[in-house]
């Protein structure tokens, strides 16, 4: 227990280091000179690196994109990534949000668990290594991204001048440990509205959603029909046998329908209503005629529906290790002649993407509707026998006296962005996760074992 004794004489100098850094509001900004986030990620990375220096490590800035702190001797290297980039800090603190300070034995505001007090704490966990002048075989690098919240585009930078660590992990997420990542796509479904009939009832337009990766909460379509006030009607029924939050307003054109529903993130779509998907039941209710528009919204309600997991898409692929694949209709926009839907699609860790892909096309086939791949990360999985992840159950274990059970996620975490991590903390089992919230916290005695954890981790890898 030399290295917990050690990081314990370190706690003052720990707390004074996260202060300063939570105290630069290092919200991505207009990119300068030698600074491509911004001037306040900028001083970030340099407050970082300041840090660092101090203890005696080796740092390394790399043109204002990333940086990191080294110590040890060898071609091979342990990585700990974490971020100093933020979030804007919103409304509803009780606290200063950039004031870093300490109430009932907490340290308040943006950063401080999401994530410059983690990456700090395996700073400091690095220095109790150096400072006992423990034997390492591999050198051990910790990397201060500067664009997480935003891209990740330092990583890119990064993998193109350095190789990446043979192990290592990010304190940017939760404990135990993050073995199984889902595959993440968001794609467009396009279809030209070309066939048109004059009906009794047409859609002038419709917007809905904010991202593909949310579940719509408000979704409103413009109607033009020859009897509105029978418009309103089915609206007021339909609302009433399905209990949806969906009403309809006259205008001097036509009618306005706005559906309301409940938003969640797009890796748990089960948990939002969408309310895209109630405006497709509802429109399937009225005398749309035969027209493209109608044969897409036909479509979504045969092949969709409410349904979160691809069932009747067919894309209902689901392993063992991280469970079925996720289906969100996030957006959508009908203008211009143009329909174009949102998705964000999550499939288990054991496919690839044509795999879904190919499924994705099959139900395509005759429709005319096309599809634009916007964003594509592939799964991360680590067997449960992997040495890094049973390097890692051993020090949670031995820290903590809690079992280092293994989590599969639908969401994507920093360890995508670097070959041979996993995300490992800092938010422990029973803790609230506030990250992107009002009133972030970490628990100084959390920051404090957090340091010890990742001591731990650090030297069980490198040694």
């Amino acid at each position: 227990m030399e290295l917990n004794q050690q990081i314990e004489q370190y706690k003052n100098d720990l707390i004074q280091s996260v202060q300063e850094l939570i105290r630069i509001k290092s919200v991505q900004g207009e990119a300068q000179e030698g600074k491509p986030f911004g001037a306040d990620v900028d001083e970030a990375l340099n407050k970082a690196l300041s840090i660092a220096e101090k203890m005696g490590f080796r740092t390394v800035n790399l043109d204002g994109y990333i940086g990191y702190a080294e110590y040890g001797e060898g071609e091979d290297y342990v990585g700990v990534l974490g971020h100093l980039d933020v979030v804007p800090e919103g409304d509803g603190w009780i606290y200063p949000p950039y004031a870093a300070e300490i109430h009932d034995g907490k340290i308040y505001g943006r950063g401080t668990m999401d994530d410059k007090a983690p990456i700090l704490a395996a700073l400091y966990g690095l220095k109790a290594i150096k400072d006992l002048q423990l034997h390492l075989k591999r050198k051990v690098r910790v990397i201060f991204g500067t664009n997480e919240e935003s891209g990740c585009q330092e990583m890119e930078h990064y993998l193109a001048r350095e190789k990446p660590p043979v192990s290592g992990f990010t304190p940017d997420a939760e404990y135990p440990i993050i073995y199984a990542e889902k595959g993440i796509t968001f794609f467009d479904l396009v279809k030209n509205l070309e066939q048109k009939h004059e009906e009794d009832v047409v859609i002038k337009s419709m917007k809905g959603g904010q991202r593909a990766n949310m579940v719509p909460d408000y979704c409103e379509a413009q109607v033009v029909a020859k009897d509105s006030a029978q418009i309103i009607k089915t609206v007021q029924e339909f609302a009433e046998i399905t209990g949806y939050t969906i009403f309809a307003e006259p205008q001097d054109s036509g009618v306005i329908i706005k559906s309301k529903g409940v938003s969640a993130h797009g890796s748990l779509p089960h948990l939002g209503k969408n309310a895209i998907m109630q405006m497709m039941q509802l429109l399937g209710k009225l005398s749309l005629g035969d027209n493209d528009a109608a044969n897409f919204i036909a479509f979504l309600n045969k092949y969709v529906g409410m349904e979160t997991d691809g069932k009747s898409f067919g894309v209902d692929l689901e392993d063992k290790e991280s469970g079925k694949l996720s289906f969100n209709v996030g957006t959508i926009s009908l203008e211009n002649n143009e329909v174009r839907l949102g998705l964000n699609l999550r499939y288990p860790v054991t496919y690839n993407l044509e795999d879904m892909m190919d499924l994705i096309y099959k139900r395509l086939e005759g429709t005319g509707i096309g599809v634009e791949l916007n964003l594509h990360q592939k799964p991360l999985y680590f067997s449960v026998d992997h040495p890094l992840i049973k390097s890692l159950q051993k020090v949670y274990t031995e820290q903590t006296g809690m079992e280092a059970t293994l989590l599969a996620i639908g969401g994507g975490t920093y360890a995508k962005e670097m070959p041979n991590i996993v995300a490992f903390g800092p938010i422990l089992p029973g803790e609230e996760d506030l990250d992107h919230q009002a009133n972030e916290y970490i628990k100084i005695e959390h920051l404090v074992l957090n340091a010890k954890i990742y001591a731990h981790a650090i030297h069980e890898l490198a040694k």
